[in-house]
């Protein structure tokens, strides 16, 4: 069974794509069993309380330094020792502690097709924004690995989703939520619980 912690900081949807996916069968042997939010009063929180999954705040807004925050990150993770850590929106940067500590256990679902609209500042609406002020066709999201560069990691899933000519970073933005991130997310996780993903030489091979 693999043991998954998942880090949010908003509404949750790929959080609760996760849950359902684990709830049908889409995702086989693996469970939730920690969720994370640095924030307080949000519905990813909701989620995980009606869903039964224990959860709880961590913000670095509680902490004197940014120092403590990645300790206190740190000491809750190896605590729960979980297989599979999953950043669903978390929008906090992970400390090269963190990354050091779960090597190859840590993914990220990223809003476009990288290596386009990603790295530093590219977040949330303000990818979307950007896909549209560049015009482009197709655009998506990316399940890839987390290594101490941001949005960097070895590649695992993407999934492309086609702009409309009349698209709004909104209508674009929960478009590429309900077509690639609730879709490659939790296969992404199913794929890992099967052990079915390897890297070599910085690429993942999936065996079918």
């Amino acid at each position: 069974m693999l043991k998954v912690a998942v880090l949010v900081s908003g509404g949750g949807t790929n959080l609760q794509a996760v849950i359902d996916a684990i709830r049908d069968g889409g995702i086989t042997d693996a469970k939730i069993t920690l969720v994370i939010s640095n924030n307080a009063g949000v519905k990813a929180l909701d989620r995980a309380a009606s869903a039964g999954i224990r959860s709880m705040v961590l913000s670095p807004k509680d902490y004197p330094d940014r120092a403590a925050f990645n300790a206190a990150l740190l000491g809750t993770l190896k605590e729960e020792a979980p297989d599979l850590v999953v950043l669903a929106g978390f929008l906090v940067a992970i400390p090269p502690e963190v990354v050091l500590a779960f090597p190859g256990r840590i993914i990220n679902i990223h809003p476009s097709l990288i290596p386009a609209f990603c790295g530093k500042g590219y977040y949330g609406l303000k990818v979307h924004e950007a896909a549209l002020a560049r015009g482009v066709k197709l655009t998506g999201a990316t399940v890839h690995f987390v290594d101490e560069g941001t949005d960097t990691g070895p590649i695992l899933l993407q999934k492309a989703v086609e702009v409309h000519e009349n698209d709004t970073p909104e209508t674009l933005q929960r478009r590429v939520m309900e077509e690639a991130e609730w879709v490659i997310l939790p296969a992404a996780i199913d794929l890992i619980a099967r052990g079915a993903v390897t890297v070599e030489n910085g690429k993942v091979r999936i065996r079918q």
